[in-house]
This record gives C-alpha cells, structure tokens and sequence, in this order.
C-alpha cells in the first residue's frame, strides 16, 4: 500500500508540491512550527531513513542544503532547523526544515495557525525560489 507521502505525488491526496527532481520532493507542514516549515521526502518509500542506501542519503542531504539556503533567504530566520523524528509518519523518510529565530522553535508542540492565504503565499514564494 502506497504511504501518504507516495499518494500525495502521485496527486491522491491534494497538497502543493513545492520542488521536486527525480528523487525528492518537497511540501508544506500543512501544521508548521513557523512560516516556512516545510518537508523533504524521498520518492522512494522507505520507513527509516538511516535504510537510505549511503547514496541516497548524501543526496537528500545535498537537496536539504540547497533547499535550506533558499527557505533561509525567503524567510529572513536566523537559522533553518533540521528534524528528523521517524515516529509520525513510519512508513515514508522524511526532514523537517523549519525557519528558527528562538530556542524551542523545534519542539513539536511549538505549532502555529497559518491561514489557507497565508500558506499559499508562502507557497508561492517558495516556488519561485527553488525554481528559479
């Protein structure tokens, strides 16, 4: 059975697909911590993400790296933070890449209300960013 992440590619499950390449993609937290937050996923289906092949690892982080720079500069955060818990959705790898400017930004419970507006130009900023 597909996972959520494969059925929201596959546009099963609407979401706005904000990058991709022929490996990865990337989309808004549709409940972010902060403006910006958004995930980076690998196609390929796999539930932990240290069962990356060594390959597929680097490479993800490699499209962590280019993404993180752009999300930084669209946001204006100090920082980008990275998190990786493996609990929420098991069966797809994914990051977190959250715009940061205080301690405890990161912690789950730290969550934000953005409207459907709000998203979509954030959305839309993002695009153009690591599109361009």
């Amino acid at each position: 059975m597909s996972s959520l992440f494969t059925k929201i590619l596959n546009q099963e499950i609407p979401a706005e697909i904000l990058w991709q390449d022929d490996h990865h993609f990337a989309i808004l937290d549709i409940n972010p911590n902060n403006p910006g937050h958004l995930l980076v996923i690998p196609k390929k289906e796999v539930g932990y993400i240290f069962d990356l092949s060594d390959d597929e690892y680097q490479a993800l982080f490699l499209v962590i790296k280019k993404i993180s720079k752009k999300l930084l500069e669209i946001t204006k955060a100090k920082r980008i933070g990275l998190v990786i818990e493996g609990l929420g959705i098991e069966d797809h790898a994914h990051v977190h890449l959250i715009p940061i400017n205080n301690v405890g930004e990161l912690d789950s419970l730290h969550k934000i209300k953005m409207s459907s507006e709000e998203m979509a130009e954030m959305a839309e900023k993002i695009k153009a960013a690591l599109n361009a």
